[in-house]
């Protein structure tokens, strides 16, 4: 689904990530662990072609992102659930309406969509928050928020940069089971964290596969995590 070969980023002359080498096969679930700097988010936004790589290869569903046009990206963007570090929303509309923007952006009829929605809002435990507007939500809430309106176009592959990071431990746990439930349902799951404990919880429920981030360079973590 997504490949990087041998790939690298390279910003202001210097190299930031180099000879990375990652296949999220169908299915599978992974975290990806490093120290703060270390280039966790950088490798996150080449998955989902925010980024091009300055050197090497990255194949999106078995497609060079190189060779993608304005609209192949959009297209293929669909096809990526998003979770945000910083979780943003406009504060002007109603969280349902938050959740359903994709929808909007991508052409499909939300008020058709209606009953997906009100789904996916009672799958996250928000259905009681649908028409409250995003100061007014909690950060565990707002963070749930990212989650449906992440998958709101049912994709393949789900990619969560910290979803953990601002929220309580019990917060988190809600959150984690929501990406294994997922994963269960045959989604691939990409998370960025340095939360160890989170990582452990999971390996509990579900076959996960640990990658870090040292000296630029991407491997495979111990099995002590």
């Amino acid at each position: 689904m997504i490949e990087l070969a041998n790939a690298a980023y390279s910003y202001g002359g210097g190299d930031i990530l180099t000879e990375l080498n990652l296949r999220l096969a169908p299915g599978s679930f992974h975290f990806l662990t490093g120290p703060s700097g270390a280039g966790k988010t950088t490798l996150l936004r080449l998955c989902y072609m925010e980024l091009l790589p300055s050197a090497g290869q990255v194949n999106i569903f078995d497609t060079d992102v190189r060779s993608m046009n304005r609209d192949q990206v959009a297209t293929t963007r669909r096809r990526i659930g998003v979770v945000h570090q910083d979780c943003k929303f406009l504060d002007h509309l109603t969280l349902a309406e938050n959740i359903a923007l994709p929808l909007d952006v991508s052409g499909r009829d939300s008020e058709a969509e209606m009953g997906n929605l009100n789904d996916l809002l009672s799958w996250v435990g928000l259905a009681g928050q649908a028409n409250s507007l995003p100061p007014q939500l909690s950060g565990g809430e707002r963070q749930r928020a990212a989650l449906a309106r992440a998958v709101i176009m049912s994709p393949d592959v789900i990619i969560a940069d910290e979803p953990t990071g601002n929220i309580d431990w019990e917060m988190a746990l809600r959150l984690l089971q929501l990406l294994v439930e997922l994963n269960k349902m045959g989604k691939t799951i990409l998370i960025a964290t340095h939360d160890l404990n989170l990582i452990r919880t999971a390996k509990s429920q579900t076959t996960t596969r640990v990658l870090r981030i040292h000296n630029r360079r991407l491997q495979l973590a111990g099995a002590d995590l």
